[in-house]
């Protein structure tokens, strides 16, 4: 729709009306199409118009506003409908609202409000055009893997609280899948046809994060040059993940609390309260009940996500699952690449494989099956092969024992235990360079240093 000027369809029994109307879009370069009641219509949508956006009268002879309205919705036309009557009050409007009117404007029709309303309502429709097309080329959601208790209650949760539309708290360390559970929510939810929209709080500077939230209107800050849509008005209908809550700033939560309170959002810049029906799920690595301790996290927004929790476990503590895991994103990787193909794994190796630490939990233990399919000599990855990949990310005794082992000066030993420390830091961090120079109290650029003195890559 972007490369395309959109088509507004103008209803009105008055041609009058439909005229005004008519002179007001093509100044703003709207496409217009004229209908003077249902009967014409229906059969311009039975002629394949492709229609964008419409403008319908209440009051007319024959078949009403509302008639058409309802008619449209049971034919499942998607796109947006504004009514136009001359004799509004709050209970057609709230009615009209019901049956799926995007919004509703008195006649004689206010032109800034008309206009406002024409391209929220445009906007609104291409996002939803645009994540119905994005749905329709991603590969489907990935299984969840696992035969372990653990596993089987966290898929026994997501069966029950997908049906309904309560809050759901996702925690778990680092890399142990609390995005796939999130989607798996979705996905078997009522709401699966609609957006699934996905928000990285650590991601997204402090300054912007309101406004990549809640959008923002034309001129609300310095470079702010047009009306923007935030992800709540993106997820309406749908699902809004909310990854990484835990780092979310104080004045984000405030707002972010008072939009799941009232149901509605207001755009930085803007004044209107905008109605959102959205499905929160938030995930977070951090133990949120000693942030509320420590002041870092509103006790009130805590209580307002954790409806329904569901802990995701690190992978050392369901060990029964590496070897499915371990086949599974082996088989995975010969379907993309057919250097993969044909290999596969030793009963010894896959037993190896269980006595990794996997601090870096699903997404470590990933990483190592690619470097083994990788490096492998012939089609079988051995017991030996395994013991011979450097597991950057184990974790305590192991890592340090063997560096003990192995280095009789203490300088070389300290300069091994800081690499060790730092790779698992980044690990740790999904190799966020400035999280982990947060984390472990350094500068970013002492990082940069430190990473290039010891040869540190992804």
């Amino acid at each position: 729709m972007s490369d395309v000027t959109p088509t507004i369809l103008v209803v009105d029994d008055e041609k009058s009306i439909r005229n005004s109307l008519r002179d007001i879009l093509e100044f703003e370069d709207y496409s217009v199409v004229e209908a003077s009641n249902g009967q014409k219509v229906f059969e311009l949508l039975e002629d394949s118009i492709d229609v964008d956006l419409m403008l319908l009268d209440i009051k007319m002879k024959g078949m009403d506003g509302m008639e058409i309205l309802t008619k449209l919705r049971e034919q499942k036309y998607s796109f947006p409908v504004i009514m136009i009557s001359g004799h509004g009050n709050i209970e057609i409007a709230v009615k009209a609202t019901k049956k799926g009117a995007f919004d509703f404007i008195e006649k004689p029709p206010d032109l800034n409000r008309l206009l406002v309303s024409v391209r929220n309502a445009l906007d609104q429709h291409r996002l939803s055009k645009e994540n119905q097309s994005m749905k329709s080329r991603l590969p489907e959601v990935p299984e969840i893997i696992g035969e372990s208790k653990a596993i089987q209650q966290i898929k026994s949760a997501i069966e029950k609280v997908a049906k309904t539309s309560s809050r759901v708290m996702v925690t778990g360390e680092n890399g142990t899948g609390k995005e796939l559970v999130a989607r798996w929510i979705h996905k078997k939810s009522s709401r699966y046809s609609n957006p699934f929209v996905e928000v990285n709080c650590a991601a997204i500077p402090a300054d912007l994060l309101e406004s990549e939230l809640f959008g923002h209107e034309e001129g609300a800050f310095t470079g702010a040059s047009s009306q923007r849509i935030g992800k709540f008005e993106q997820a309406d209908g749908g699902t809004l993940f909310l990854d990484e809550v835990g780092d979310m700033s104080m004045d984000a939560q405030a707002k972010v609390l008072r939009a799941l309170e009232e149901n509605a959002i207001i755009r930085v810049g803007g004044t209107q309260k905008i109605s959102v029906d959205v499905r929160v799920i938030s995930a977070t690595n951090k133990k949120l009940l000693e942030e509320i301790e420590e002041g870092n996290f509103r006790e009130d927004l805590y209580h307002r996500l954790n409806v329904i929790p569901i802990e995701v476990p690190p992978l050392r503590e369901r060990r029964e699952d590496i070897s499915l895991l371990a086949d599974s994103w082996l088989d995975h990787l010969a379907q993309k690449d057919i250097v993969f193909s044909g290999i596969s794994f030793t009963e010894e190796a896959l037993n190896e494989l269980k006595t990794k630490q996997w601090s870096g939990n699903v997404r470590e233990l990933q990483n190592a099956i690619e470097r083994l399919g990788l490096l492998v000599d012939g089609s079988k990855i051995t017991k030996k092969d395994v013991q011979d990949l450097t597991f950057t990310g184990n974790r305590g005794d192991e890592g340090i024992d063997n560096l003990v082992n192995e280095i009789s000066e203490f300088k070389d030993f300290k300069e091994s235990a800081e690499r060790l420390f730092l790779i698992q830091k980044l690990e740790d961090h999904d190799w966020n360079i400035s999280k982990t120079a947060k984390a472990i109290d350094i500068q970013r650029s002492h990082m940069y240093t430190k990473m290039k003195k010891y040869d540190i890559n992804r």
